[in-house]
């Protein structure tokens, strides 16, 4: 029997979370809005905050680079994709391809910025009578070299089309998981295995490549629950895996106890067993997969290689804008009606079964 520790480190969760190839970045915002004005921005003062740089959670929330709806007006990408999970709450997004959504409440959003992309993605608040929470997660998922000038792809993985798994323990105690990227191989009590298989990722991304054994999940575990992780489908091919525990009191990994929200490297080539020892739910979020092992150069929204590509990259962008902006303003907004709905380059528009 093994006894090579599960957990190769444990860093704290700030803010960004601390990501490993192939991963560049990881935002978590969990936003306690209050009611809406007639404008969708919070009716409350905004006053001492650094309007169009704010990230202060003050009142437990932030406007971040917005003036009057919270939220990220347009800015350009290039080299890298956005995967954009939402939890709670509704983004707006528009871009310079000409595709728009409305998306939240379990809805992710796949972006592969490639060649460049300018978004914007908005936070509109519409429940003037009542808060409105919003929480999601962003990631950032780097392209190898040979896919970075890819055109751009915009995706929606609508929340009722994302695989679950939903597991009892020996004493009833679920945990579930949410299965956006690389297969979840689950035995059950009788030995036998099934695969719940995710959505496509976009083509170009490292996540569509079999070898790059990307997977990305979210697991909520009741009090008391147990549930083991699987090991990493492509084991023995370097794949590496960050577990986040990010909501709940306490949990046991591999054995350890973890009092703390923190950033954790497992083994991805074992299975770990985890245990929620709290009163609450416990919530993680895992990323997992194998390194592109290639330079890194990052400026700003931009990421390539070398750079000579970031030099080249300003210049395409002060020189094209990436297409151009063709929203009025640089923070559109879709109006009040809640539902969701994406609207693709060419105008062919999608709703969720789920409204």
């Amino acid at each position: 029997m093994s006894t090579t520790p599960a957990i190769v480190n444990i860093k704290p969760l700030g803010f960004p979370w601390v990501t490993i190839d192939p991963f560049l970045f990881c935002a978590y915002h969990d936003d306690a809005y209050p009611e809406a004005n007639a404008d969708m921005s919070p009716k409350a003062s905004l006053a001492g905050r650094a309007m169009g740089q704010d990230f202060s959670r003050k009142d437990g929330w932030s406007m971040y680079h917005g003036s009057t709806v919270p939220g990220f007006p347009s800015h350009p990408h290039r080299g890298f994709e956005t995967v954009t999970i939402v939890r709670k709450g509704l983004i707006d997004h528009s871009d310079s391809l000409g595709a728009a959504a409305r998306f939240g409440r379990g809805d992710v959003q796949w972006l592969t910025a490639g060649k460049g992309v300018v978004h914007s993605e908005m936070f509109p608040l519409l429940d003037d009578a009542a808060p409105n929470p919003l929480e999601l997660f962003q990631i950032w998922l780097n392209l190898p070299a040979r896919n970075k000038m890819v055109e751009p792809n915009f995706t929606m993985f609508w929340s009722h089309n994302i695989p679950r798994l939903s597991a009892r323990d020996e004493h009833g105690r679920i945990t579930e998981v949410a299965v956006v990227a690389g297969s979840l191989q689950e035995t059950d009590g009788t030995g036998k295995q099934a695969s719940i298989d995710p959505l496509a990722p976009p083509p170009d991304s490292w996540a569509a490549q079999a070898e790059a054994d990307v997977a990305i999940w979210t697991l909520r575990m009741a009090p008391g629950a147990k549930w083991t992780l699987p090991a990493a489908a492509g084991t023995g091919t370097g794949t590496r895996r960050n577990l986040y525990f990010f909501k709940g009191e306490s949990v046991v990994i591999g054995g350890q106890d973890v009092d703390a929200h923190a950033a954790i490297e497992l083994r991805a080539n074992a299975p770990v067993e985890l245990v929620n020892t709290g009163s609450e739910v416990a919530e993680f979020l895992l990323l997992q997969g194998k390194p592109i092992a290639e330079p890194v150069v990052q400026y700003g929204p931009f990421v390539m290689n070398t750079k000579a590509e970031i030099a080249q990259t300003m210049t395409d962008y002060q020189r094209t804008q990436f297409g151009g902006w063709p929203w009025p303003d640089a923070a559109p907004v879709h109006g009040r009606d809640p539902a969701r709905f994406a609207r693709h380059p060419g105008g062919r528009e999608e709703k969720p079964q789920d409204q």
